[in-house]
């Protein structure tokens, strides 16, 4: 069943064989699947007419411009990506909920947050630094065990960081939105915890959503409260931090380190790397290309859990990662 007028999902961005089979194994027994990039003219139309449930990574770029109003029986709008904060609500298809693709890469971010929080804590590139510059200086690092995670943001993403920090005897403080949690936590609250948590980190990973209360939740106030030597690493979004108060923090405070992974000017299409404040140029820095997510088969992973968050949604069971409106712009 998988005719452009009989099926009720469509995927409208080129996904591989890998993901087309994942889709199609989830939605054969539930009203088949069509692939947009497959279509033309009328067919795409009809397509996008007939459907209940988009599957996508961005509309904008995913549709030729008008075609989001002609899905007009479409009742959800299934991202591949974690976040949403791209998205232009208002050129949904009308009526239709968007869900982002909660957890999705959960567990390849939190091993690369790991690994950063490690190498920052055991002072890694910096000693790497000395010794290729001749200097063989054995300092003490930090230690991890008995010390307090901050996880803001405990969601899929989140929950995984915590459980490997854990592993490492790490407290773990949370905040998340509704200050509840069945996970193994010392304490969890709400965004008005925060100063509570951020005093008693060690470690802080941000991998809260960004939305119109979190843009710039990290600032000059918020790193003040946090200890000298604290560990910050952020595997959300670059605009969850406030870019120049990070920077002045850092150049100012040698113990203090970062890991980034997100950043606030990202080039597209494998331009140029051109940050605004040379972070790289601070020896308290750890940089990555925002690939805390990219580990093979995470596509594929990705394509089934978007598919069956979407077979749920056509069961009529509730879908996971609903997101409003009302959280995102300016």
């Amino acid at each position: 069943m998988s005719g452009a007028r009989e099926a009720r999902v469509v995927v409208t961005y080129a996904a591989d064989e890998a993901e087309r089979a994942a889709q199609r194994a989830e939605f054969d027994a539930l009203g088949g699947v069509t692939f947009l990039v497959d279509l033309q003219g009328e067919a795409r139309t009809a397509a996008l007419g007939a459907a209940e449930a988009l599957i996508c990574w961005r509309l904008d770029r995913d549709l030729r411009p008008g075609e989001a109003q002609t899905a007009t029986r479409a009742r959800l709008v299934q991202l591949m990506s974690a976040g949403a904060d791209h998205v232009d609500f208002g050129a949904l298809p009308p009526g239709a909920l968007l869900a982002s693709n909660v957890g999705a890469y959960a567990d390849p971010m939190a091993e690369h947050a790991l690994a950063m929080v490690l190498a920052l804590a055991k002072r890694l590139p910096a000693n790497h630094a000395r010794l290729a510059a001749g200097e063989f200086a054995q300092e003490a690092t930090l230690r991890l065990r008995g010390g307090v995670a901050a996880i803001v943001g405990f969601g899929g993403i989140g929950r995984a960081c915590a459980r490997l920090l854990r592993c490492l005897g790490m407290r773990i403080q949370a905040i998340n939105t509704s200050g509840r949690t069945d996970e193994d936590v010392e304490f969890v609250g709400t965004l008005d915890d925060l100063e509570r948590v951020l005093r008693a980190a060690h470690v802080v990973v941000l991998s809260i959503p960004l939305t119109r209360a979190t843009r710039g939740l990290i600032g000059a106030r918020e790193l003040g409260w946090m200890r000298p030597e604290a560990i910050l690493v952020n595997v959300a979004r670059g605009a969850v931090a406030d870019e120049g108060a990070l920077f002045e923090h850092l150049r100012a405070n040698p113990s203090f380190t970062a890991g980034i992974d997100a950043w606030w000017d990202e080039p597209r299409g494998g331009g140029p790397f051109r940050p605004a404040r040379p972070f790289l140029e601070l020896p308290n820095v750890l940089g990555s290309p925002h690939n805390s997510g990219l580990v093979p088969g995470v596509m594929a992973d990705a394509a089934v859990a978007a598919a069956r968050n979407v077979a749920r949604f056509l069961r009529g069971e509730p879908p996971a990662g609903l997101q409003r409106a009302e959280d995102y712009g300016s």
